[in-house]
This record gives structure tokens, C-alpha cells and sequence, in this order.
């Protein structure tokens, strides 16, 4: 996902402005991969040998149909035992990082092929579907594609606005934080 560093560094940014904040490359494993047998403690090591002795922990995935108020502290709770000795944070995107978008929509009124009129709609979060959601809102015969789209919208979104709006977004933001600081 080459959208997240870029979403870690604007918040880096706002948190800790003078400090040089290293973001290792990020080590992705597909949802499905991830939740099986050990692969979530194997993926928890991995990323503790690429941070510093500083370093924590992040792990972000969509939440899909998965209820992130459950999932969640059972895949912290892992984290912490397969590691204990490095800070980490979980966090479950409802229902997709798309969401985050969607939740500051307005923020991104005719950019990327977004129209200028766009307004969010009510619950973002409930949106099953966010990537499509956002494919049928642009211009033309253009599509929504995540490779290319989700990194320049990772750049431009109202991350205040996505705050107030998702309330995931806001517990991504508060456990970032924590980890910068």
C-alpha cells in the first residue's frame, strides 16, 4: 500500500513537525492471508525488525463485514504477545480506507476526476463498497483505481474533516499519534 507512508508522514507532520520521522516500507500481506493460522504474529515480527529501537507497531487492514470493535482487540492482543517488547497499534478500517475519503469527500471536490458538486454521504462507514462508491462519482469514462488513486487522494484529503466523520479514521489518528510520540 503506497498510499499509507504517505498518510503516516502528513500526520507525522501535524504530530511532530520537527522531528525526522523514519516509515519503513510497509510489509503487506493480503486480509485473508493475514487473519489465517500464525500469519498475523509472523507479519507482527517482520515489521518489529524493520523499525528502530524507537519504533512501534502499526498494523492497518480493512474491516470488510468483520466488526472492528471485535476483531480489533483480538488482533491487538496478538500483537502484543507475538512482540511485547515493541509498542503496537491495530486498526481496523470500516468498512475500507476508502471510507477515510469518502468521510472528507467535500474536501476533495474536483480533484482526481471527483466532481465539483460531490457531497459525502450520511454514514461513509457503512459504505460496503467505498472503492466502487468513489468510481462512480468521477468524471467520464474514468474509473477508480487504487494503484494510482489512493496515494494522490492520501495527499489531498481534509484529514480534520475525516476525523469528525470516521470515527475509525479518528481512532487511526489517535494510535498513530501515540506511536510518534
Amino acid at each position: 500500500m503506497s498510499a499509507l507512508p504517505v498518510l503516516l508522514r502528513r500526520i507525522a507532520e501535524s504530530v511532530v513537525p520537527a522531528e525526522d520521522v523514519e516509515i519503513p516500507r510497509p510489509h503487506r500481506i493480503s486480509r485473508s492471508a493475514l487473519l489465517k493460522g500464525q500469519k498475523f504474529e509472523s507479519a507482527v515480527a517482520a515489521a518489529a525488525n524493520k523499525v528502530t529501537d524507537r519504533g512501534g507497531i502499526l498494523v492497518l487492514i480493512d474491516a470488510d463485514d468483520d466488526c472492528p470493535a471485535k476483531l480489533g482487540p483480538s488482533l491487538s492482543s496478538r500483537a502484543k504477545a507475538a512482540r511485547s517488547d515493541r509498542v503496537s497499534c491495530v486498526v481496523l478500517a470500516t468498512m475500507e480506507y476508502e471510507a477515510w475519503f469518502i468521510a472528507s469527500v467535500s474536501s476533495l471536490a474536483g480533484k482526481n476526476g471527483l466532481p465539483n458538486n460531490i457531497s459525502k454521504p450520511n454514514n461513509p462507514e457503512n459504505i460496503r463498497g467505498a472503492k466502487e462508491w468513489l468510481g462512480r462519482q468521477m468524471a467520464g469514462s474514468r474509473t477508480y483505481s487504487p494503484t494510482t488513486d489512493q496515494p494522490a487522494l492520501t495527499k489531498l484529503f481534509d484529514m480534520a474533516l475525516a476525523r469528525r466523520n470516521s470515527p475509525s479514521f479518528d481512532k487511526f489518528w489517535r494510535d498513530v499519534e501515540k506511536l510518534l510520540k
